[in-house]
């Protein structure tokens, strides 16, 4: 038996979860309360009331009194009265609950007497008498109820409360199976708080005002419409020649500016952090259940299962409904006991139960119609799928996803309570709400003071300002006109509005992993002011069209992936509107140079391409460069010099770092390289240096560090304008005596190598101003070393050396911080020219400063 208790918990489901619940779920709780009513009243009244009446049939009785008695005339004893030793009992008469044709069939039946035993009883005109007392008719009535009564007239009531139960459990059993109930819960919690949050009233609103803007631009005349039209087309027209500007994905503020939306900008800042979290949680719910169907099964099974009941219930209630009579003959087998064998009895609620089953039954038939409607339902109506075109139509938010499988069902369920709830719980799907949000918090957020405090000065003296994982770009950065450097990375949705034509000295700008949109304004001043640009990217997709516009662009970097899995090049786009662009920074991971560079040939001057190891093979679109003064490959796994940089005439300086280089023998065709003044061979495997470099003449500048040389060839320093050279970490054990002829040397550094002694013609070289020979193997340092009278800087930190020539005072360009030596070296030094060390160096920064 179910308590009160357990009943009302059934109708906690309704307040939290009559979303979901569709007219023919909640009509069919009605009819299960109404059938509930019935049972309970059909219980109530069997349990109160007498249930069967019975009385002994005639013809079982063993002395009948014959029709013609001598006391006919006398009248019969009453109930109670004793007669000699026999005491007489009428039999009580229960007739007010029966119905007309039962109480004239008992008030004609014939009259039954009871066995005498002093003397014969006197008939009583309106019945007959009985030898049966009270407790023995309630005893029959017991005996009788049990045994001669059908079990369904007995259990009818009990029968269909349990069935009410069990339809009003099944119609709600969805909301409470385990692997449904969190999901369902979630999504009306989610579902409530996006109906009440105040972003959505506010973004709706905003949707309105402009729908109403857009009825008052429809009545304004023929002659403004007409005008309307003529700009319209003409920014179309432009729209098409800029293809940055097409497709923003940015509904908002459409081609206005984002500044026009005053209205969105006045929000609660925990509203908005509310706002915020329910955007991610709708992200979470829609990836957790749009993969799945199992609610809609589930839902689909509660309602066959409820029409199986339906008809189950229908078939043996209208086949036992027939057994409920109101005459029953018993035959409890007692007349040992009673004196009677058979009995005629009457059930009392035969009538009334029967009405109450038949209005059960009817009850029970629009049930089962209705579930069958519902069940047409799910199956005529594609549930699985839901679309927000309607919404999209009617709203501002154009970008709103459609949903599938438990996700669009349970938002199918919500449109038969209430369209408006998934209209308002659209605007959470919504990117363009969702980055409008974002927007208007981050403005809110970072103002002006803050911007500016944030502004730094860079290496070339500019003012920068670096902003790193921001949710967009804030529209107070427009205010900052004296800004000449903008760098972002790491935000999602940069977006240039009008107001950046304010920003008249930014000439730089850094777009590390920052999908940037322009407008059609913003897109003109970036096109004719800026000067440098950084993109870095992941794919080559990623790179703004616009980029390829800007025609007052110098330099252009560009970072990140330009290869497909194949490793076949994606083209960039074209780049023949970059008329100005002298510059060039790939890093990537190129097989070949990218045939849109060729567009840009005539005009560039520098070439940069940093391969991070994967090998380059394809260089002949170089020849093309003719104008082109500095190359670097870095990283480009070269085994050899490429023959395509021999074509370039202008080459003024050459970068081969990091390669896998081992050879050089094609350094002679740089003599046709009349330019070329800077040669970097670095980091390489290259063993020897031909005698051919004698022949580049024009070299200034040589860099061998870190490579696998063991010898100077005599011709290297046979190269007279040679001013630079490094030939750093190498196993280099002697150094030629012909370096003595390098008159113009400034610089040279021969640090971790092998050397054991210096040659004196080294000290011949009078210009030379930096002298680096750290951990080597030096034990000597000549006297002669003061005729380097220029010297600003000498490094011999990890050699031999037991002292330091006392001529070394005769550098009087040499500073005591720029004397990289041991301690203990440094005190072997005489008084007078530790002093004339320092007194120079103190000399040198006060004129420095």
């Amino acid at each position: 038996m179910f308590t009160i208790t357990e009943l009302a918990s059934l109708n906690d489901i309704q307040p939290t979860y009559r979303i979901l619940k569709p007219w023919w779920d909640v009509f069919m709780d009605y009819l299960a309360v109404v059938m509930l009513m019935l049972s309970i009243f059909a219980m109530t009244m069997q349990i109160t009331k007498d249930q069967v009446a019975c009385l002994p049939c005639l013809e079982e009785a063993e002395d009948v009194v014959a029709t013609a008695n001598p006391y006919t005339t006398q009248s019969l004893p009453k109930s109670g009265e004793v007669v000699g030793t026999t005491t007489v009992l009428v039999a009580p008469m229960v007739t007010k609950d029966l119905p007309d044709s039962a109480v004239h069939e008992i008030h004609n039946a014939p009259p039954i007497v009871g066995k005498q035993t002093s003397r014969m009883q006197q008939p009583d005109p309106t019945g007959i008498q009985t030898r049966l007392d009270f407790q023995q008719y309630v005893f029959v009535n017991q005996m009788c109820y049990h045994e001669a009564l059908p079990w369904y007239s007995k259990y009818s009531p009990y029968l269909t409360l349990l069935h009410t139960l069990v339809l009003m459990v099944s119609s709600n059993f969805w909301f409470k199976y385990p692997k449904t109930s969190s999901k369902i819960e979630h999504f009306v919690s989610i579902l409530g708080r996006c109906f009440e949050s105040p972003w959505t009233t506010k973004a709706l609103s905003e949707t309105a005002c402009e729908d109403s803007e857009e009825n008052k631009q429809r009545v304004t005349g023929a002659t403004s419409m007409v005008k309307q039209l003529s700009l319209e087309t003409k920014d179309e027209n432009a729209s098409s020649s800029t293809p940055m500007l097409g497709n923003t994905g940015f509904k908002f503020s459409a081609d206005k500016p984002v500044t026009e939306a005053p209205t969105m900008n006045i929000l609660d800042k925990k509203d908005g952090e509310q706002a915020k979290a329910l955007f991610e949680k709708v992200r979470k719910f829609r990836a957790h259940v749009e993969d799945s169907d199992f609610i809609y099964k589930l839902y689909v099974a509660q309602t066959v299962v409820k029409i199986v009941k339906f008809i189950v219930i229908l078939c043996y209630t209208s086949t036992f409904v027939a057994e409920i009579k109101f005459e029953h003959i018993c035959e409890p087998k007692i007349k040992h006991l009673i004196g009677y064998k058979k009995f005629f009895c009457t059930h009392n609620m035969a009538y009334m139960l029967r009405k109450l089953l038949l209005s059960y039954t009817v009850l029970i038939l629009i049930y089962g119609m209705v579930c069958l409607y519902s069940l047409h339902w799910l199956f005529r109506r594609p549930l699985k799928e839901y679309s927000f075109e309607k919404v999209r139509s009617e709203s501002s938010f154009s970008d709103i996803p459609d949903v599938k499988n438990d996700f669009a069902f349970l938002l199918h369920m919500v449109d038969q309570y209430d369209q408006l709830y998934s209209k308002r719980f659209g605007v959470f799907l919504s990117e363009v709400s969702e980055n409008k949000l974002r927007e208007i918090g981050l403005n809110h957020e970072w103002t002006f003071e803050k911007l500016k405090h944030h502004v730094t000065r860079n290496a070339q003296d500019q003012q920068e300002l670096h902003l790193f994982m921001l949710s967009g770009l804030p529209n107070a950065v427009f205010d900052l006109t004296d800004l000449e450097v903008l760098k972002l990375e790491l935000i999602p949705d940069v977006r240039f509005s009008a107001k950046i034509s304010q920003m008249s000295s930014m000439q730089e700008l850094h777009l590390c992993h920052c999908p940037a949109k322009v407008e059609q304004t913003a897109f003109v001043f970036l096109r004719d002011h800026l000067r440098c640009l950084h993109v870095k990217f992941t794919d080559v997709a990623e790179i703004p069209t616009w980029v390829y516009l800007l025609r007052s662009l110098r330099e252009l970097n560009l970072i990140g992936n330009l290869s497909s899995e194949n490793n076949k090049m994606i083209g960039l786009e074209s780049m023949r509107d970059l008329k100005h662009l002298k510059k060039l920074y790939l890093k990537s991971n190129l097989t070949k140079m990218p045939s849109n560079i060729t567009e840009l040939a005539p005009h560039l001057i520098k070439l940069a391409v940093h391969n991070d190891g994967t090998k380059l093979l394809v260089l002949n679109s170089l020849k093309k460069m003719t104008n082109l003064a500095d190359l670097e490959l870095y990283n480009c796994e070269l085994e050899r010099i490429p023959h395509a940089i021999f074509s370039l005439s202008n080459l003024q300086e050459l970068d081969l770092k990091s390669n896998n280089i081992r050879t050089i023998e094609e350094v002679i065709s740089f003599q046709h390289l009349k330019r070329l003044t800077c040669l970097k061979l670095w980091h390489n495997k290259i063993i020897t240096i031909p005698a051919s470099i004698g022949q580049v003449k024009s070299l200034e500048s040589l860099f061998l560090l870190h490579n696998k040389l063991e010898n100077l060839p005599p011709a290297l320093f046979h190269l007279p304008k040679l001013r630079h050279l490094d030939v750093s970490h190498n196993s280099i054990m002697v150094i030629p005596p012909d370096v003595g002829l390098l008159q113009n040397l400034q610089h040279f550094a021969i640090n971790s190598n092998k050397l054991e002694t210096l040659p004196k013609q080294l000290f011949k070289c009078t210009r030379l101003k930096v002298l680096c020979l750290n951990n080597n193997a030096v034990t000597t340092l000549p006297d002669s070393i003061g005729h380097l009278v220029q010297l600003t800087q000498l490094e011999l930190r990890g050699n031999c050396l037991d002292r330091l020539p006392v001529l070394l005072g005769n550098c009087r360009l040499l500073r005591k911080n720029c004397l990289v030596v041991e301690d203990h070296l440094l005190d072997t030094l005489p008084v007078e020219v530790k002093r004339s060390i320092s007194r120079e160096s103190d000399v040198s920064f006060t004129s420095g400063l």
